[in-house]
């Protein structure tokens, strides 16, 4: 386990302290309260604030006050004198001995004492860190408006990781980019929370998209020279792939890493909601590092559970297992031989799942987390002989109380596996019987095509291009079929099939991929026929080269509206809450080329 666990006491720097071993407990101001801070005000003096130089390179940005954004019309952050809950940091370890260093911002809890911040910059907090809220540049640590706050221990998730000779990274464990500082009083004993007056409430946002969301920073000096504070109201999105908000608003150079991202903010209030600190991927900002592109981890429970530790002033546990994020493990060249997916409740938890039968015949398991992520890999069975002979299979409840999976196989016998779950593919009931004709069933979709409630019916396409609704089926029998089409030429090029809920009240809609590239819905699906027909995309060479796909309940807003696509060259894509018009917000679940 790697834990970042700075005991920070007055140095050389400072003349002399207390030693880390004698340091008592983060929060626990005892009769000495303040005297860090006194100690620390004697070396932080108003011109060495002055003169101290940035220590956030890695969110390098373009010369210019927000020149790039303001002159493509994007939103551009105002200059303010700041807020009481959001501060900067100083310490003595930068190249010109003093550093200007990133932002923080106080957080309301039980000890009153703890600061959020960006891991990638806890990482370079040793030596004799202060916290400045509302910094004033210019003013002495005995003139700033609610003193200096030395800072006691950092807590960052043992998992992030940056890259070699960088404090950042690009890799999904960006998404762990927050940290947590317990400080001491100021000078005149008082805690942090009682010198400004409140603090933010820890929030896990509800989504991605926000319509307003205000983010206050403290750029660096070559950007602010009058050392003021920065803010700006935008909308939020979300950085495909990731578990991290992105905003676009100019103005948020180098020091900026770490900044609040506040959902209801007012100026000078001592409340509010932070939702995220601007970090994240790249260290919170995109390839270009432009001024005006900036990311935040979106609190989840990994940054619940590390705030927890922090108020405790303990350390994360160890043992964690690995962070996978939005991002399914395996790369690339591993999931162009996922030959098979389908997407149910396999875990009881009302969240649908993504299972997978590979080329080699193995079948695994990931569990969703209702938020367009996966849990660890659960393998229900070895590569084995048997699975490769698996053509089609589609999740759903077929007349049981839980969701199982339907299989038909290479000889035309189908059967259905009621009781699926992490432990393994359970028990089998033949359907079909070996060589009967659905070995010209060339695809399986469920859906709820009738009425009634879940994924009980099931909708066939033969190899004549017809097509059979099913929906009086039971444990070992489909019962009688609905003809939807006879054969014809048109439906022999209908390359794909899933079906889903993708007009936002039902499961009774079905998305075609065709032989040409081009993907339509059909909403309203029933006995009666095929329903309303919507072009999503014409004739294209890229959809030519979607191998797989399935939909399912994936996302937050709990609809079946998700689809999962697993391309040629092994990237796989999630369409969070697709349409029937139009396809949803593309996260990259499998990058290419990896």
């Amino acid at each position: 386990m790697r834990r970042v666990t700075v005991a920070v006491v007055c140095g050389a720097a400072l003349g002399g302290g207390v030693p880390a071993a004698q340091a008592g407990p983060a929060g626990s101001p005892g009769p000495a309260a303040g005297q860090e801070a006194r100690q620390a005000a004697r070396s932080w003096t108003a011109q060495r604030m002055a003169d101290a130089a940035p220590l956030d390179g890695d969110r390098a940005r373009p010369e210019g006050p927000g020149a790039s954004a303001a002159a493509a019309g994007r939103p551009q952050g105002t200059l303010f004198k700041g807020t009481p809950l959001v501060g900067t940091f100083f310490g003595s370890d930068g190249p010109g001995g003093t550093a200007w260093h990133c932002t923080g911002s106080v957080i309301d809890t039980s000890v009153r004492d703890v600061v959020l911040t960006a891991a990638h910059c806890a990482l370079n907090m040793k030596g004799d860190y202060v916290f400045v809220p509302e910094f004033v540049k210019g003013a002495g640590p005995d003139e700033q408006p609610y003193g200096i706050f030395h800072i006691q221990h950092v807590y960052i998730d043992p998992r992030y990781v940056p890259d070699k000779g960088s404090s950042t990274t690009k890799k999904p464990v960006s998404d762990l980019d927050t940290a947590f500082a317990r400080v001491s009083p100021n000078q005149n004993g008082q805690s942090l929370q009682d010198a400004v007056g409140g603090g933010l409430t820890f929030t896990r946002p509800t989504g991605y998209t926000q319509k307003n969301v205000t983010v206050v920073g403290y750029p660096s000096y070559q950007h602010n020279s009058a050392g003021r504070a920065v803010k700006c109201t935008v909308p939020t999105t979300q950085l495909p792939g990731y578990r991290q908000l992105s905003m676009t608003c100019g103005g948020y150079y180098g020091g900026t890493s770490g900044s609040p991202w506040i959902t209801d903010y007012k100026d000078d209030a001592r409340t509010g909601h932070v939702i995220g600190d601007l970090g994240g991927y790249n260290g919170g900002g995109n390839d270009a590092n432009v001024d005006y592109i900036s990311y935040a981890p979106a609190f989840g429970a990994d940054a619940a559970n590390l705030l927890a530790d922090a108020v405790a002033g303990q350390d994360p546990p160890s043992g964690l297992p690995p962070y996978q994020g939005l991002q399914l493990p395996g790369g690339a060249a591993r999931w162009q031989k996922a030959a098979l997916l389908a997407s149910a409740d396999y875990t009881g938890d009302h969240l649908g799942d993504l299972l997978v039968v590979w080329s080699d015949g193995g079948v695994t398991l990931y569990p969703g987390d209702g938020n367009g992520g996966f849990g660890a890999e659960k393998r229900l069975l070895k590569a084995n002989s048997t699975w490769t002979h698996a053509r089609s299979i589609t999740g759903g409840t077929f007349g049981g109380t839980r969701p199982g999976l339907l299989v038909r196989w290479s000889d035309g016998e189908v059967t259905l596996y009621p009781a699926l779950g992490t432990s393994g593919v359970g028990r089998e009931v033949q359907m079909a019987k070996p060589k009967s004709d659905w070995k010209d069933a060339m695809q399986l979709t469920a859906g709820q095509f009738h009425g009634a409630k879940g994924a009980t019916d099931l909708l066939v396409r033969r190899s004549d291009g017809s097509l059979v609704l099913y929906t009086q089926i039971r444990s070992g029998s489909f019962g009688p079929g609905k003809r939807l089409a006879g054969a014809n030429g048109t439906w022999t090029k209908a390359a794909l099939l899933s079906g889903g809920a993708f007009k936002g009240t039902s499961g009774a809609d079905l998305l075609v991929r065709w032989s040409d590239g081009s993907l339509e819905s059909r909403t309203g699906v029933s006995a009666a026929g095929l329903g309303a027909r919507s072009r999503l995309r014409g004739p294209n060479g890229t959809w030519q080269h979607a191998q797989v796909m399935t939909t399912g309940d994936l996302t937050s807003d709990h609809t079946g509206n998700d689809l999962v696509v697993r391309w040629s060259d092994g990237e796989t894509s999630l369409y969070a809450d697709t349409g029937a018009t139009a396809l949803g917000t593309e996260n990259t679940l499998v990058p290419p080329g990896t």
